[in-house]
């Protein structure tokens, strides 16, 4: 009797089927940014530090005007700490030597910079969770029932958002320099002196560039949303292309 033989599935599609989805990819490059020592300091801080801010002020007998300012004031640290957690996610794998193994075990690039981006979107929306929830905490205690609450649920919303936008845009910026040094010296540079100086020159121009004043006008409410909303989202798609881009083009060896 003559065995009959079935075709095996093609080698290209036997890998396709046991290829890892982009939600489990998700949720290893956000474990894999908190696995190193760096990542989990710098998630600490991030979350805790403006806590203890503001614990340091209403111990100097400073209370904050309101709830929805008080994170505004917050939102320059806030952001310049989330864009140092995303660079640290893309940027760390080519300055410690791990993108080799990374992009090899994953060959689709493209899924891998995807899933990079929603972790780190996930990881900087958490932290900005537990930002919100410590900082309302001490500011519960320490300023008793008399604290005007006024947009807080706006202002905890943007802080959430924000965070998450900023930790993307460092993640893109790491990505396309692929040295966390470099990164972060030079997205610094270019937020904290560059723009500065912009803002004495062409301020009008410097308003809508400037992701900083976005982050903290947008966390505080005193503009209208559509303008630090629309330069946000501006970062985000420039950083997050380029990320992809350079990241797609580059030798890994």
């Amino acid at each position: 009797m003559t065995a009959v033989l079935t075709p095996s599935a093609p080698p290209r599609a036997a890998l396709a089927d046991r290829r890892p989805s982009l939600s489990r990819l998700t949720a290893l490059e956000i474990r894999k940014s908190l696995s190193t020592r760096s990542g989990r300091t710098l998630a600490a801080v991030a979350a805790l530090l403006p806590a203890v801010g503001v614990a340091i002020l209403l111990a100097l007998g400073q209370q904050p005007p309101s709830a929805a300012e008080m994170l505004g004031l917050l939102g320059t640290l806030v952001a310049m700490l989330m864009i140092a957690v995303g660079v640290l996610s893309t940027a760390g794998e080519w300055t410690h030597g791990t993108a080799q193994t990374t992009f090899l075990t994953v060959p689709g690039r493209g899924r891998l910079v995807t899933a990079k981006y929603a972790g780190m979107a996930l990881l900087g929306a958490a932290i900005g969770a537990v930002v919100v929830g410590t900082t309302f905490a001490v500011a519960a205690i320490g300023t008793g029932p008399d604290f005007p609450w006024a947009g807080a649920g706006a202002a905890a919303l943007a802080t959430v958002g924000a965070a998450a936008a900023m930790t993307v845009v460092g993640a893109g910026v790491g990505a396309a320099v692929a040295n966390a040094p470099a990164a972060l010296t030079g997205t610094y540079v270019v937020q904290l002196i560059a723009i500065s100086a912009l803002h004495m020159v062409r301020p009008a121009f410097a308003e809508k560039i400037d992701a900083l004043q976005a982050t903290s006008n947008l966390i505080g409410g005193t503009t209208a949303v559509a303008r630090p909303v629309a330069t946000l989202v501006g970062w985000v798609v420039v950083a997050g292309i380029a990320g992809a881009v350079v990241t797609r083009r580059r030798a890994i060896s």
